[in-house]
């Protein structure tokens, strides 16, 4: 297994070691720089750009609102998507929203699930804090999961 540059001040973590990654808006850059990531999917609905400007990363926006009142599964389904398609693309994949917590942690769950690799919403979220302990699944967002993953 490949050993990451790892440093003390990394703010973002590997959800699948050498393919996928996730952090927060300014970790962009160096996920790009660091890990060589092609496929950059921001959570931001407030985004008006990708935060890395190399011109051979794809930006992908997928416009989740931080504070969203309603359930966006519908967005949440795009976003795990886009990152599982990278994924089986063999393309190595970053997502982000603005610090990482939230809608960050949102689509981690739903990615460990879509890829198998939980069996369930908890044993996903408790795998996604393992790897990335500021992660914060509010009860909206966790609502959107439960729709997703169980058809309710």
């Amino acid at each position: 297994m490949r050993m990451n540059n790892m440093t003390l001040d990394k703010t973002y973590q590997a959800l699948i070691a050498d393919r996928i990654y996730l952090g927060g808006a300014k970790d962009v850059p160096a996920m790009v720089e660091n890990e060589g990531v092609q496929i950059v999917v921001d959570l931001r609905e407030e985004s008006q750009g990708c935060e890395s400007s190399d011109p051979s990363v794809t930006w992908v926006k997928i416009p989740l609102g931080d504070n969203a009142t309603e359930a966006e599964d519908k967005l949440f389904a795009q976003a795990i998507q886009a990152v599982v398609s990278a994924y089986h693309q063999k393309k190595k994949v970053a997502f982000h929203c603005g610090g990482g917590k939230g809608r960050t942690g949102t689509v981690a769950v739903g990615v460990l699930l879509e890829l198998g690799l939980c069996k369930s919403i908890e044993e996903a979220e408790a795998l996604a804090k393992s790897i990335r302990p500021v992660i914060n699944v509010k009860p909206n967002q966790r609502a959107s999961l439960v729709k997703l993953h169980h058809g309710v």
